[in-house]
């Protein structure tokens, strides 16, 4: 909760102490406290914004600076005339109570939440870009003339003390949580107050001297996601000497908005699924939507973005157009990672991209041609067990897909391979949903495994292999099971 906030909440409590409680004597001067809540609401609404979490509190300091003013200008009537009904008091007192308790609940329960700073060296720097693939069309588009348009968001390490501003979570998130909203069926403005979070990285800042160039990884978002949507992984990379560059894939992804404000609404799970499961487990007839058939791959197509943002890469390293980047990239030491439909692209653009050198995929089965072709690169997987997913309540065919596939390929390797199950982790343990509510887990959406904890396990693996595919250093963490997660089920393969 953000100071003003809670500075908001406390004026509230006391307005309502000194309003409900019979002062008297020297006492009575503390009745002066009960206005001060309207313009402490007034000041938080100018100062940060409104949010529909605090209406609540904005009402019942109106209420209480109304109460007050009510008691000034009767303070010299006669005594019976300013007596009120007990019941009417009693009933103001309780209806004020209940206010208070919802008041603090709601922002409490979604709040304006802070990402905890990374615990690498470096500071972090972020950029934006737009690319288009001239040579591609755009399936999804009902213009056989429209190509395939991508935003990437590149974080990168960037020199400490810098006094640019805190970037935000979401620079585009007005229509993030509009599609969000409108995908999940929930009220428009559930997701609205996510235009307040900060993150820990600042805009455009330089790029860190310590090294002269840094491994690239690629992150690939999951189906209704946002590029943002692992966070707390991509800092804790960035701050350990990764640049990290996330695409958001438009019609996977909720929205997409380009710099020139057009905006692209994502398909909706249940008009997406049949395609991609026709990539998982391919059989006719081709699956069809609005009307048009899809024979081919769309994880294939959705994979050639990979491969498009490398190339596009290229060229910043070579000419920069923001003028921070250039020469920074070490594009020979590649890498990518996904979650859910992003850990299905990664699989694929693995198979069909070899300037990818280590490839992590979070929480995905594997596609038809990965399992028959297998993978070259080194490899990990991070799920978590079969019984953990039929405690999430997955259906058994989908688990059953999960956990086949995933062990198909990483049984295939011609190389190193690992695969790390997390007992007790449910799938929106892997993203940056446990921060929008400490209520996740009560509602079942995130596991029983504890939070943070299981954002230490994914972050500590994810460094571990990156760490040692493509910068060569030791990782005793994938040397042996034994480590200091108990909770973690690992196997390796070596050559």
């Amino acid at each position: 909760m953000r100071t003003l906030e809670t500075l908001l909440l406390l004026a509230n409590l006391l307005a309502m102490l000194v309003l409900a409680l019979p002062l008297r004597g020297a006492m009575r001067w503390l009745r002066l406290a009960a206005p001060t809540a309207l313009p402490v609401a007034v000041a938080q609404v100018a100062a940060q914004g409104p949010r529909w979490q605090m209406v609540p509190a904005y009402v019942l300091a109106a209420l209480f600076f109304l109460v007050w003013l009510l008691n000034t200008s009767s303070a010299g009537a006669p005594a019976a005339r300013k007596a009120p009904h007990r019941f009417a008091a009693a009933a103001g007192i309780g209806m004020g109570l209940l206010g208070l308790v919802v008041s603090i609940a709601l922002p409490l329960v979604l709040p304006v939440f802070r990402f905890a700073p990374p615990g690498g060296p470096y500071a972090i720097g972020t950029l934006r870009y737009h690319w288009v693939d001239t040579g591609r069309r755009e399936i999804f588009a009902a213009s056989a003339q429209a190509r395939r348009e991508l935003v990437v968001q590149v974080w990168y390490p960037a020199k400490a003390g810098a006094s640019s501003p805190l970037a935000p979570y979401l620079p585009d998130a007005s229509a993030l949580a509009l599609a969000q909203a409108r995908l999940h069926h929930l009220p428009e403005f559930s997701f609205g107050y996510l235009k307040y979070v900060t993150t820990n990285a600042r805009v455009g800042i330089p790029v860190s001297d310590a090294e002269p160039s840094y491994p690239v990884l690629l992150f690939l978002e999951g189906l209704t996601g946002y590029r943002q949507m692992n966070n707390f992984q991509v800092e804790q990379l960035v701050s350990r000497g990764y640049v990290v560059v996330a695409i958001d894939q438009p019609y996977a992804s909720a929205a997409v908005v380009f710099p020139d404000g057009r905006q692209v609404a994502g398909l909706s799970k249940q008009q997406l699924e049949p395609l991609i499961q026709h990539s998982l487990a391919p059989a006719a007839p081709a699956p069809t939507l609005h009307g048009r058939s899809y024979p081919d791959s769309v994880i294939a197509y959705f994979a050639r973005d990979a491969t498009f943002v490398l190339d596009q890469l290229g060229e910043v390293n070579r000419a920069d157009p923001n003028g921070i980047l250039a020469t920074r990239l070490d594009l020979q030491r590649a890498g990518a990672f996904g979650v859910s439909l992003g850990g299905i692209v990664v699989g694929e653009a693995c198979r069909l991209e070899p300037r990818l050198r280590a490839c992590l995929v979070m929480d995905a089965p594997m596609p038809f041609d990965v399992v028959q072709a297998g993978l070259r690169q080194p490899s990990m997987w991070i799920t978590r067990d079969a019984a953990t997913m039929q405690q999430e309540g997955w259906s058994q065919v989908d688990i059953d897909q999960h956990q086949t596939t995933m062990r198909s390929v990483f049984d295939g390797l011609p190389g190193d391979g690992y695969f790390v199950r997390v007992r007790g982790m449910f799938h929106a343990n892997l993203m940056d949903i446990p921060y929008f509510s400490p209520l996740m887990s009560w509602l079942g959406v995130t596991g029983p495994i504890d939070a943070q904890r299981a954002h230490a396990i994914v972050n500590a693996y994810s460094e571990a292999f990156f760490d040692r595919h493509l910068r060569g250093r030791a990782a005793s963490l994938l040397d042996a099971p034994a480590s200091p997660y108990p909770e973690v089920l690992f196997e390796s393969r070596r050559p």
